[in-house]
């Protein structure tokens, strides 16, 4: 089993992306001690040394859904902030979302092309009119129909109209896959500051991450570090 998951600073304030990083580095280890396998696919860098705006992470692994779904939602790193020594503010929030990177693309395949010979109308002779030489083109796996009758004959009709369904199947590829980028990028507008589904806090001994032990609220469903 494997899937991404993406993680976003959203538009907070620099200690957010300073917490993303923190908390990126807490889910790695997590993720190591069940036996998971970690890929950062692609980093945001903030605009501070060991600060990232956003992080599309690779998880895969017997349980990687489940792992995913823990880390799901927003996410808060309790700390002083280490740019700002006069603000009493130690909570920043970022939101972590499994996601798709890409859209499948379709297959193109003449054999999955039903071509229905059909009369051409309007203009053109009595050859034209009365002989069928149009061409009704259906793609069956997604669908796609295409009419073609600018030719006088049935074979140069039927290449016309498979060149437009593979063009149309093309262009509906590239459409599907702007979605999901936007879909992701829309993630960075769904933090909810506050009732996060996890609070993590620095190891107090100074010795780096530790292993979490993680209590779960009944009421909530939060989950909060004992560390």
């Amino acid at each position: 089993m494997s899937l991404h998951l993406f993680m976003s600073a959203g538009r907070g304030p620099r200690e957010c992306a300073w917490a993303l990083a923190r908390l990126l580095r807490r889910l790695e280890a997590d993720a190591a001690r069940r036996g998971l396998a970690t890929r950062r696919v692609q980093i945001v860098p903030g605009d501070r040394p060991d600060a990232y705006r956003s992080v599309l992470l690779h998880l895969s692994g017997a349980g990687a859904e489940a792992f995913a779904a823990s880390w799901t939602g927003t996410l808060c790193w309790q700390a002083p902030s280490p740019y700002r020594a006069g603000t009493g503010r130690k909570n920043w929030y970022v939101i972590a979302r499994p996601c798709p990177v890409d859209a499948p693309a379709t297959t193109f395949a003449e054999a999955d092309v039903d071509t229905v010979a059909c009369r051409a109308g309007g203009p053109g002779g009595q050859h034209r009119n009365k002989a069928s030489t149009a061409v009704r083109a259906i793609h069956r796996p997604s669908g796609i129909v295409v009419v073609v009758d600018t030719e006088r004959q049935f074979s140069l009709n039927r290449r016309i109209a498979m060149r437009l369904l593979r063009q149309r199947i093309e262009d509906g590829d590239e459409a599907a896959r702007r979605a999901v980028t936007t879909a992701r990028w829309h993630i960075h507008d769904e933090i909810v500051r506050g009732d996060p589904v996890r609070v993590e806090r620095p190891d107090p001994s100074g010795r780096g991450v530790v292993p979490q032990r993680a209590r779960r609220r009944r009421t909530t469903g939060r989950v909060r570090s004992a560390d």
